[in-house]
């Protein structure tokens, strides 16, 4: 069991996935906040019932799934939906995340959570916090050619999330994601070995 979490965060198209992704070939547990949401949205997910009564069957696919364009849609026009649709998801996600940090079988588990500025809660959970950092440019570009956006619905969402400033400013480290893979790879090896240190530290002292 893991008692030394680091919260991961940052913003869309900053590179979060591909820091986790090199954190977890490390053999350390990542526990991702929007697969989480993913889980509980996908057809005969948890949270569906809820949704379809908060929403109308509108919101769901021909799967029975969330449709995550129609309800990005109904969010970015309508700011109680977004306040109604937290309200029901949220309070699961962070019941999950709790347990699996709890039950994860490494020194530390990295906790990523793209909106960990906005939502306090995690914060207080971490016992360190590490932001992906990119030109906002750079986000919009990488998204626009991930998912096939328009540049208006990129910045819309960009627009949406904590500044970019707001995620340094709340950071103890910092993964700078604007240049080549082994650049990347480097700080992730440097920030491993960071990591369990300070958590055999964190376990030496509860003994």
């Amino acid at each position: 069991m893991s008692d030394y979490v680091v919260g991961l965060t940052g913003g869309i198209g900053s590179g979060k996935s591909t820091v986790a992704d090199l954190f977890a070939a490390k053999g350390i547990v990542v526990i991702d906040t929007d697969a989480l949401a993913h889980e509980l949205t996908a057809p005969d997910g948890a949270a569906m019932p809820a949704l379809l009564a908060a929403f109308g069957p509108s919101i769901a696919d021909v799967t029975g799934a969330m449709d995550r364009a129609a309800m990005r849609r109904l969010v970015f026009a309508d700011a109680t939906a977004r306040a109604r649709l937290e309200g029901i998801l949220h309070p699961m996600i962070r019941r999950i995340s709790d347990e699996r940090c709890r039950l994860a079988a490494s020194p530390y588990v990295i906790l990523a959570v793209p909106l960990l500025v906005e939502s306090g809660s995690y914060r207080e959970r971490c016992d360190r916090i590490v932001a992906v950092d990119c030109p906002e440019s750079r986000q919009i570009e990488r998204v626009m050619v991930r998912s096939q956006l328009a540049e208006e619905e990129v910045r819309a969402i960009v627009s949406a999330q904590a500044t970019r400033q707001q995620r340094l400013d709340i950071a103890d480290d910092v993964v700078n994601n604007d240049g080549a893979l082994t650049i990347l790879y480097g700080q992730v090896d440097r920030l491993h070995l960071k990591y369990l240190s300070l958590s055999a530290e964190k376990a030496k002292a509860k003994c």
